[in-house]
């Protein structure tokens, strides 16, 4: 156990290490391949870099591996001005022999943007946020200006674009790496032994168990003071706030309103909170009957009383929704009214639409807990108990976090509970891969829902530099969506992480997710007595106890 092993100093090995107790595994370990902030929490957060990133804490944007870009009057061309003496990770059999250059952002954009790439279909998982954005309509080009500068031209002019840049899915790979794994033979390495230039660097990941990270030696804004770092994969949100509680896990996301309450009352505890960009919802696949029925879909919205979900589930930690954008964001539309529980008038619209008996229904909820739904299960309860009165059976399905996205991204679902965390800070993040056209191929549009008229709207409003006219376009979206309702909105919730109070310099995002750049521990340095050494008492270990130097879990 690490805490019966010393540094010379007699410091604890456990003060170097900072234990975070996740929710779930990643899907993969390229951020290209996902949609799942679970896996850019393991990803492209600790891993990667993009040319351009957010200040930490807000949605503004501020240079990264760009040092600085150039757009054009039109808006068509942005040419990005590339960091020097930026070194890649290194692994067993990697080891880099130049630092970054133009060459790995033309191979991280190019194997999601051209088709004929050699390594756009070297994964199972498709390109689904690239996809979904509409980048590859969109880009034009993408040319090499020299080592330290690349061109992007844009067919139109794309408002969210720079914002877009600075997104998870764009975050920068090895194409030297990339080129060794090919000679190999083994390109799909590249998503599963990651080599990126982020902060840190993996080192050893035993699936639903532990990931293990060390600091980045050569990272370009230096070396990180967090010198290891581990997730202990715990989906049991009980179970994650036990260990946090005995002092096991440093950090904690996604708490439960009950967590939150005890954690508050713990002289070993602080309760991070901050607004989230964020909405739950329930997804009604619009391809599937009756579902293709605009009245069920609104008889649907009245049934469903939010305000006991937000009281039972959220424990007041959340506040109602009826846009698919949250309040805080701009261009929300306050002027929509939203559709009142109304049983009664729920009845007389599945009437009208052909089903006055009723209909059976599935929901699909997903096992892991995110920041927007702490507990899908119960939330899916409720809401199965309101369509009974009004004559709809409701049949619960749960699944693992990852079986539960590639199956909605395929379409086998009726209705599922989903949720979404903005990535960038813009109105067009939730518009365009929630709800537009092009993102039912994607999938990430779960409602499945294309109507041409609301992607025409959203479209104008990319297209145009002019803030004022873009939120009267978005407005006029919102207003459209409440009208053909392919979804139930249901909650924005608050952000909550419990941290160890050793644990400094953590912040909590606007986009949600953990970040573990620039955060540090203040060690306890315990003293050695050389002369009398005390011999450690022997005893069994806890079930629960963690064991972070092995990554695993005890099962004494």
């Amino acid at each position: 156990m690490l805490a019966a092993c010393h540094y010379g100093d007699g410091a604890s090995v456990k003060d170097h290490v900072l234990v975070y107790c996740s929710e779930g595994s990643p899907e993969t370990f390229n951020p290209q391949l996902s949609t799942s902030g679970t896996t850019f929490d393991a990803s492209s957060r600790p891993l990667y870099n993009r040319l351009v990133a957010f200040k930490p804490g807000t949605t503004f944007l501020q240079p990264s591996l760009a040092t600085h870009w150039e757009v054009s009057k039109d808006g068509t061309e942005y040419r990005f001005f590339l960091r020097k003496n930026v070194q890649f990770h290194a692994n067993d059999s990697f080891t880099p022999t130049r630092p970054f250059n133009a060459d790995d952002v033309i191979f991280s954009l190019e194997r999601q943007w051209a088709k004929s790439h050699p390594f756009h279909r070297v994964s199972s998982l498709r390109f689904g946020y690239f996809d979904s954005m509409e980048l590859g309509n969109l880009i034009s080009a993408i040319t090499k200006v020299d080592d330290h500068q690349l061109k992007i031209t844009l067919k139109q002019a794309d408002s969210p674009f720079l914002a877009t840049m600075a997104m998870d899915f764009t975050s920068i790979l090895s194409a030297e790496y990339a080129d060794q794994l090919m000679r190999a033979g083994t390109p799909e390495l590249i998503d599963t032994q990651p080599i990126g230039t982020g902060p840190f660097q993996l080192v050893r990941y035993q699936p639903d168990a532990f990931i293990r990270f060390k600091a980045h030696p050569d990272y370009w804004q230096g070396k990180q003071p967090l010198e290891n770092l581990v997730y202990a994969i715990t989906p049991d949100p009980s179970l994650r706030f036990a260990r946090t509680l005995a002092g096991e896990c440093d950090v904690m996301a996604n708490p439960l309103p009950v967590h939150i309450e005890v954690a508050a009352t713990q002289k070993n505890l602080d309760v991070i909170e901050a607004p989230g960009l964020n909405i739950a919802f329930l997804s009604m696949n619009t391809q599937k009957a009756p579902f293709n029925n605009r009245k069920v879909r609104i008889a649907l919205n009245h049934a469903i009383n939010k305000s006991s979900i937000i009281q039972a589930v959220y424990q007041d930690t959340a506040r109602v929704a009826k846009n698919p954008i949250p309040p805080s964001m701009w261009s929300y539309d306050k002027s929509v009214s939203d559709y009142d529980y109304n049983p009664e008038r729920a009845r007389r619209l599945l009437k009208e639409a052909g089903y006055s008996d009723g209909f059976d229904l599935n929901i699909w909820t997903m096992s892991a807990q995110r920041a927007y739904n702490p507990n899908a299960k119960k939330m899916a309860e409720l809401i199965q108990q309101d369509l009974r009165q009004v004559g709809i059976n409701v049949n619960i399905s749960t699944f693992e976090f990852g079986t539960f996205l590639a199956k909605t991204r395929r379409g086998d679902h009726h209705a599922a509970l989903m949720g979404w965390i903005s990535d960038n800070g813009d109105p067009d993040n939730f518009f365009t891969p929630l709800l537009s056209c092009s993102a039912t191929l994607s999938g990430t549009n779960s409602a499945f829902w294309c109507n041409p008229q609301f992607s025409h709207l959203i479209h104008q409003a990319r297209s145009t530099g002019d803030v004022l006219s873009r939120q009267k376009l978005y407005k006029k979206a919102q207003q459209l969506f409440k009208v053909e309702s392919p979804w139930v909105p249901i909650a924005h919730s608050t952000q909550h992480v419990i941290v160890n109070p050793r644990v400094q310099n953590f912040t909590i995002y606007p986009s949600g997710g953990v970040y573990f750049k620039g955060v540090s521990l203040r060690p306890k340095i315990r003293p050695v007595d050389k002369k009398k050494p005390k011999k450690p008492e022997s005893r069994q270990p806890s079930p629960k106890k963690l064991d972070t130097k092995r990554g695993a879990q005890s099962n004494g």
